[in-house]
């Protein structure tokens, strides 16, 4: 059965969906040596390559899924020759994997890693409505307004925030939870309002909480994954 090739790459673990139509895009992807087009689908026997490196897919590969704690200053990139402090290199995990979203360079905390292509696309997808929780602290002390304003949408990037739970938790500190994934989401919504993020940790994916030490990782346990899945029973793996 044919399959896309942005699809193949993500099901045999790879990369994800969207890591796959970047390398589609720029031309790095081939198909029995003819360089592959977005929507080009592979036939079985077809001889896939990125960069130059052959692509198989094996029924035998086994699912990994990691809670990783990630440290100020680590990247969220697969691309390790470009960049020095990436995800990749810091796990050093022995099989390819790659990170299910992003924190930026300054934040902290909860992300996940898999080579389970068909798993990222239903966590990354805006419309799913998955939860992700954070703890923030601010430069300036915060007040109800400031509450208010962070729960009922703020305009950045040309829209206006979906409405979100936030708790004030200290003079500077709260607690907000997103359903979406706007570009550095927090900090431009706190920028708007006249403030400025300090520290940034991202504490729950979901029905997954951060639980290990900065710079440490774990694999999903067998009832994690199974809520997990639970969760996602319904959520579209296509993009919006």
């Amino acid at each position: 059965m044919a399959t896309r090739i942005n699809k193949y790459l993500s099901e045999v673990g790879y990369c994800s969906r969207r890591v796959a139509d970047r390398l589609i895009e720029e031309g790095k992807v081939t198909i029995n040596g003819k360089i592959a087009e977005m929507g080009t689908k592979v036939e079985e026997g077809d001889q896939v390559k990125v960069e130059g490196q052959r692509i198989e897919k094996s029924t035998k590969q086994k699912k990994i899924y990691l809670a990783f704690n990630k440290p100020v200053g680590i990247v969220c990139t697969t691309d390790r020759r470009v960049e020095p402090d990436n995800i990749i290199d810091f796990i050093k995990y022995p099989t390819r994997i790659f990170p299910i979203g992003r924190l930026d360079k300054p934040s902290e905390g909860l992300i996940f890693l898999t080579n389970d292509g068909d798993i990222v696309n239903k966590i990354l997808r805006a419309r799913n409505n998955h939860e992700k929780e954070y703890i923030v602290s601010v430069n300036r002390p915060i007040n109800r307004d400031f509450i208010q304003s962070m729960s009922n949408g703020v305009e950045i990037l040309e829209t206006i925030t979906k409405n979100c739970f936030v708790k004030q938790l200290g003079p500077k500190k709260f607690k907000i939870i997103l359903t979406q994934g706007l570009n550095r989401q927090i900090r431009r919504m706190c920028e708007s309002l006249d403030y400025r993020v300090e520290s940034l940790k991202r504490v729950r994916i979901m029905n997954i909480k951060l639980d290990v030490p900065t710079g440490k990782y774990r694999e999903f346990t067998k009832e994690e994954l199974l809520e997990l899945n639970g969760l996602l029973e319904n959520s579209s793996k296509t993009f919006d």
